[in-house]
């Protein structure tokens, strides 16, 4: 009998933090989407905040085998985590996304990166994590990746999805 009455008043408590929330933001699909591809694997190179959490989402994506926490867009050849971390190398903490273009698009891979990933009106920050090394940057390994995210980004700003 008790839990009841507990779980009603910890929902009471927290009811008003729930009334102060954004509303979701849709995030459509890309409008140039590739069909699916039978060229072998790919990788994406993505940064937006925090790499841990970035790649925590991409582990349980259907078509994904792989999603490795790393450095990208410094100067330097190496990055450790304790110089990454003073915001002076140019890295950005980024997630490197091995996946299989039959089951699933780079497009998607860009789609899922802008709904849940991150936010990418935040310069230089996610969350509690704030300097450079926590950028929203898209690496792409290819003419093709660079194009489908290009278009893509033009969308999602004509589409004004982001309010910031």
């Amino acid at each position: 009998m008790k839990r009841p009455a507990l779980l009603i008043a910890a929902a009471l408590a927290f009811a008003p933090f729930a009334a102060n929330a954004e509303p979701a933001v849709i995030i459509p699909p890309p409008a140039a989407e590739q069909p699916l591809q039978d060229t072998g694997l790919e990788t994406a190179v993505l940064a937006g905040g925090c790499f841990w959490g970035i790649q925590a989402v991409y582990q349980h994506v259907k078509g994904v085998t792989n999603a490795v926490s790393g450095y990208a867009g410094g100067a330097q050849k190496d990055a450790l985590y304790e110089t990454v971390g003073s915001g002076r190398t140019g890295h950005a903490e980024s997630v490197k996304v091995t996946f299989n273009p039959r089951e699933v698009s780079y497009g998607k891979i860009l789609q899922i990166y802008f709904s849940v990933a991150h936010d990418p009106t935040q310069l230089n920050r996610q969350g509690p994590d704030s300097g450079p090394q926590y950028r929203s940057e898209i690496f792409p390994q290819s003419d093709t990746q660079q194009k489908v995210a290009k278009d893509y980004i033009a969308q999602l700003d004509a589409a004004h999805v982001f309010k910031r």
